[in-house]
């Protein structure tokens, strides 16, 4: 099979990153799909989906529902909203998945099926703090999910994404093993343009972003600062370290361990520039914040794992006080 038999693709989560994956494939070929409603329903609607990069906007036509069953079974269907928005996606995305439908897990955090395939001790355990109930496991089970770390910032407006940097998207299946789907997948994000690869364990993929932003997120939302302002102060970014090395314990005892310091990992998110987080964006906007799959899911982690964790939970203390003060968790 060649890359093009992921014809029909659906996205579900037409934001920034969702956005900018859904353009690029429509511009590779793709037959692309958006569940949407409000007001990108509307934009997508009457002014298609467009991208700008490298100063060049583009515009592509897609099918856009409101109603998942009106798209019909799909080849690929990318998720990529934030968090606290997946157990609805898990509630209504039933009509897009046939026998063969591959899902594309291309969301920020500790996804659903982490422990799906992992093998030791832990191999399936739920996480509660990601999927309370198992819904969106049974909704989404393991076998049809190919998990997905996007290393890139992208902003968007309804229907109107706007890439900034980065270019990279690590898939691989949530048991580690190579597989037919896979290599045709990243074969087409690849003519995608996508800077496009394929892990051996794609949780230690999950693992390393996850631990530099599940500090640094939090952080920006709680003091409206950029991440170079985060690092210049010394107090902060010190604390930030304490945070990281307990998430790195959990990795080692987990299985998935992270050969670097804090400070190498400071040194990486300083060559980024001043940049609003996500989460900041979201803060400022009124929207949810994905707090559970970042932090509280680490929490949980650390009591599975028998790691103290006493500078992740001042974090999660503080960031969820303040969500819940503005309504926002």
């Amino acid at each position: 099979m060649t890359s093009q038999s992921f014809n029909k693709v659906c996205i579900y989560g037409a934001g920034a990153i969702g956005g900018w994956i859904g353009a690029r494939l429509a511009a590779a070929g793709c037959r692309v799909s958006v569940v949407a409603r409000g007001a990108t329903l509307e934009a997508l609607q009457r002014h298609g989906l467009r991208l700008r990069e490298n100063s060049v906007e583009s515009v592509w036509p897609v099918q856009v529902s409101a109603d998942p069953a009106q798209l019909g079974v799909q080849d690929l269907v990318v998720i990529a909203v934030k968090a606290p928005g997946l157990l609805e996606v898990a509630r209504r995305i039933a009509p897009l998945i046939g026998a063969d439908t591959v899902v594309l897990s291309a969301m920020n955090g500790v996804p659903w099926w982490f422990f799906q395939g992992f093998g030791g001790r832990f191999e399936g355990k739920l996480l509660e703090a990601v999927d309370a109930t198992g819904e969106i496991g049974r909704a989404i089970p393991g076998a049809k999910v190919i998990g997905c770390v996007v290393h890139a910032s992208c902003a968007a407006e309804p229907a109107y994404v706007q890439h900034h940097f980065g270019n990279k998207l690590i898939i691989g299946e949530p048991g580690g093993q190579p597989s037919e789907r896979g290599a045709r997948l990243v074969a087409l994000l690849q003519a995608a343009r996508f800077e496009a690869s394929v892990s051996d364990q794609i949780q230690k993929d999950v693992w390393y972003k996850l631990w530099g932003n599940m500090t640094v997120n939090p952080i920006s939302a709680l003091t409206g600062a950029t991440t170079d302002r985060i690092l210049d102060d010394e107090l902060v970014r010190g604390f930030v370290s304490s945070v990281m090395l307990e998430a790195k314990e959990i990795g080692a005892r987990i299985g998935i361990p992270i050969a670097q310091q804090p400070e190498d990992r400071h040194a990486v998110t300083r060559k980024l520039g001043a940049f609003k987080t996500s989460m900041l964006q979201d803060m400022e906007a009124g929207k949810p914040l994905e707090l559970d799959a970042l932090v509280t899911v680490v929490k949980e982690l650390g009591a599975l794992t028998g790691v103290a964790t006493p500078f992740t939970d001042a974090l999660l203390g503080l960031s969820r006080l303040q969500a819940r003060m503005r309504g926002l968790y």
